[in-house]
């Protein structure tokens, strides 16, 4: 499978501007998710996907490969649609959406992912971990998925589910495998074609979660487990935790 990697970096930021050019370490935000997606196995080829000529000059000038794609998109999934028919829609099979501000993926996490992507009937894959700690359960920032016997996606919701009846005693993920989600994606070129075309949903409005609208039009997404961890810089607080462990490598 031919496997195209993109990164989407939109300089705009509410809580943090210019995200994709901050410094961690000595390195922007952008090209260390460069260099870590340059070391999976599984990815052809890597390019960012911006909509501002800075990131664009940033990343081409640190020898990365970017292009520029319309600032209108409503979502990471367009920006990469654009970005797979720019590098050449009959030369890929499949896309990986990496986010743009984990500065720190693990290369072996995009690999897990395109091993689900591969063994995924309905052309779409994701990744899970398991809860360990009950306060994940209660953070909106957290989304939870509850699966079929064969991994694929029920639901995604930001609220616990399942809930447990039983109240019981002890923690809550010691009582059943709730799974949260790590944002990483995988689609098939075909199905990417195909979901960039869909309107938004009723529950994808709801719970302001795209892969809503996907499940509700139908469309199957494999969920692969990884226990690797994921760190996302969305905040000034989190840039300074990012600057921490970078310092610590």
């Amino acid at each position: 499978m031919r496997i195209l990697g993109v990164i989407p970096a939109r300089y705009a930021s509410t809580r943090l501007p210019g995200k994709p050019l901050v410094d961690i370490g000595g390195t922007s935000m952008v090209m260390r998710v460069v260099e870590q997606a340059r070391r999976s196995s599984s990815l052809k080829r890597v390019i960012v996907a911006t909509d501002d000529a800075r990131v664009l000059e940033h990343v081409s000038a640190q020898g990365g490969e970017c292009v520029m794609t319309s600032p209108d998109h409503p979502s990471g999934t367009d920006r990469c649609y654009e970005a797979l028919t720019n590098a050449g829609r009959d030369r890929y099979d499949a896309v990986v959406n990496i986010q743009g501000d984990e500065p720190f993926i693990v290369p072996q996490q995009i690999d897990e992912l395109c091993l689900a992507l591969r063994k995924a009937p309905g052309g779409i894959a994701t990744l899970a971990q398991m809860v360990t700690d009950d306060r994940d359960l209660d953070a909106p920032g957290e989304v939870l998925i509850t699966t079929d016997v064969n991994l694929d996606a029920l639901y995604f919701s930001r609220a616990a589910i399942p809930f447990l009846r039983d109240t019981g005693s002890g923690p809550r993920h010691a009582r059943f495998r709730f799974l949260k989600h790590v944002g990483l994606y995988g689609f098939s070129a075909d199905v990417l074609e195909q979901l960039v075309k869909l309107a938004p949903s009723s529950l994808e409005k709801a719970e302001a979660l795209e892969q809503l609208r996907w499940l509700e039009n139908g469309y199957r997404v494999r969920i692969g487990l990884t226990q690797h961890p994921s760190f996302c810089v969305d905040t000034p607080a989190d840039l300074e935790e990012a600057r921490h462990r970078a310092a610590s490598l």
